[in-house]
């Protein structure tokens, strides 16, 4: 059932059910006749358009002029006065319908208007009372929802900016080590400007997706040290292990390539003679494991700080931004020359 049909179905019935049950006590005080019965009817059907009809129009103007951003004293004031109002229509309605069968010209006026207003206030107050808390809690939760709107918001942004930030300053010396071919081995300066363009396609696509399959990663990595073999030639060798099971699990794009990237900066890059780069991905405990083993070394306090440079300190903050405390990420020290990275992120789903 849609709100706005639960909103008249709890009026219509919570109005029905009390008008009834005061039937029901006028049974105990005063014998009827089928007439009376009829005549106490066609009251309660009266009496509960009345109700119906009165605090609809309250909640019209309770929401037309916010008065859920009021002061809690003005709003107590007016919610007061609403009262009262709703409650003398009703009295006024019910006072002269029930002396067709109630003998109150006996009675004392000023006992039985305090009578009737005593009565009617009950509902009506306790009906206000529940709209109003009713409100209140809509109001936190609408806020609640957009608070959590704007901070995915602001992540998704602050996220865009970290993936534009991660990518392009490697195109340069691809372009170089293309350069270099085009005279000496053009199929393979060819094959350089493919990757290279899968690479740029990739970064563009990056910066309009939260996730990608971690097959697509993969191939993105793939162009990647392929470009990079082009400038280190032997000096740079390769292993990747990857479980088949893992391909279709979702990763953030470009996270392993600025992993790799780094290795090579930091490892590769400085080795005397060769260096290498293995990647490795399992599942383990319900979670995808990606290790990414290069040469290199973080004994040395330097060493350490700029092996934790912009590109890693940025893969934890997106990594952050996107899987908050469910994920582990550590960099450490292997053995004497080998550098290990470690990622565990939650399988949350699978590209088929």
């Amino acid at each position: 059932m849609g709100s706005k049909k639960a909103y008249w179905f709890y009026q219509i019935a919570g109005w029905s059910i009390y008008f009834i049950s005061d039937i029901l006590n006028y049974f105990t005080l005063y014998p009827f006749g089928f007439d009376e019965l009829n005549h106490l009817m066609g009251n309660v059907m009266v009496n509960v358009a009345t109700g119906v009809s009165l605090t609809h129009i309250f909640r019209l103007i309770f929401k037309h002029y916010h008065w859920i951003k009021l002061p809690i004293g003005q709003l107590i004031l007016r919610c007061l006065i609403v009262v009262f109002l709703i409650t003398f229509i009703l009295a006024a309605i019910n006072i002269p319908m029930d002396r067709a069968f109630i003998n109150i010209n006996s009675m004392n006026a000023a006992l039985l208007d305090i009578s009737y207003h005593i009565n009617l206030t009950k509902p009506v107050f306790m009906w206000v009372l529940v709209y109003v808390f009713y409100s209140f809690a809509n109001e936190s939760r609408v806020k609640d929802i957009e608070k959590v709107k704007l901070e995915s918001s602001v992540k998704e942004s602050e996220a865009k900016v970290l993936r534009a930030q991660m990518n392009p300053h490697f195109v340069f010396n691809a372009l170089n080590s293309i350069r270099a071919l085009v005279l000496e081995e053009p199929n393979k300066a060819m094959n350089g400007i493919t990757q290279l363009s899968n690479l740029l396609r990739s970064s563009l696509i990056s910066n309009r997706k939260t996730t990608v399959s971690l097959k697509e990663e993969l191939k993105t990595i793939e162009d990647y040290l392929s470009l990079e073999k082009i400038r280190y030639e032997e000096r740079l060798q390769t292993k990747c292990d990857i479980a088949p099971q893992t391909l279709g699990i979702q990763v953030p794009p470009m996270m392993l390539q600025t992993l790799v990237e780094n290795a090579i900066k930091h490892g590769v890059q400085k080795a005397l003679r060769w260096g290498f780069i293995e990647i490795k991905t399992y599942i383990e405990n319900g979670m995808l494991v990606i290790v990414i083993r290069n040469t290199g070394q973080l004994h040395a306090e330097k060493s350490l700080n700029e092996s934790s440079g912009f590109g890693i300190e940025n893969t934890k903050r997106r990594l952050q931004l996107l899987y908050g405390n469910d994920y582990q990420f550590k960099i450490f020290q292997e053995d004497k020359l080998t550098v290990r990275a470690e990622i565990h992120l939650p399988i949350e789903n699978k590209v088929i």
